[in-house]
């Protein structure tokens, strides 16, 4: 048993189908720095609807940790960050509902 199906019973044929994931919006925010790819990332996050998917382009290497961490903590939920090619990474983030 895997880590990821822990507490999971699907029965014994069901496969689960992993759809692509599309953002309602992308945010491209290559040559931008630690704290502005986050505070950038939650600016456009507050004008998007509960639910939709934001994908976040970032250059800058610690941003790669820094951005899901921070927006992980704020209590959006991280979907996938995966490089894009050598420079570039793709930060995939739900919007959370608003309290």
């Amino acid at each position: 048993m895997d880590v990821g199906s822990v507490g999971v019973d699907e029965g014994p044929s069901k496969k689960v189908e992993k759809r692509p994931l599309r953002p309602e919006q992308e945010l491209n925010l290559k040559g931008k720095i630690c704290p502005y790819t986050f505070i950038e990332s939650m600016l456009a996050l507050e004008e998007m609807k509960t639910d939709e998917v934001l994908r976040v382009i970032v250059d800058y290497p610690p941003a790669v940790c820094d951005v899901p961490r921070s927006l992980k903590n704020e209590g959006y939920e991280i979907l996938e960050v995966s490089p894009v090619n050598e420079t570039d990474w793709a930060i995939l983030v739900r919007n959370k509902e608003v309290e």
